[in-house]
């Protein structure tokens, strides 16, 4: 094994329990549970969006409509020299 034995994890869990106590741990430990599950949870809800956003593409843009600015003056485009 490495530097670390099994006794080594079992005297640090038990100074953990003593400072904490075990109704704190096990507050945090329901509070994980629940952080993991609502994480598991958007991230299924985001795939249900993306695949029906594949499913179902939205429909394109309209073309913008030409207007007086925006169509070319050839006197203006004209270099003098």
């Amino acid at each position: 094994m490495g530097a670390w034995s099994i006794w080594h994890w079992v005297i640090v869990l038990l100074v953990v329990v003593l400072v904490f106590g075990s109704s704190k741990l096990g507050n945090l430990g329901g509070d994980l549970g629940r952080a993991l599950r609502g994480f598991k949870k958007g991230m299924s809800d985001d795939e249900d969006k993306n695949s029906q956003l594949r499913a179902d593409p939205p429909p394109p843009p309209p073309p913008p409509e030409p207007s007086a600015e925006s169509t070319p003056d050839p006197a203006r485009d004209r270099v003098e020299r």
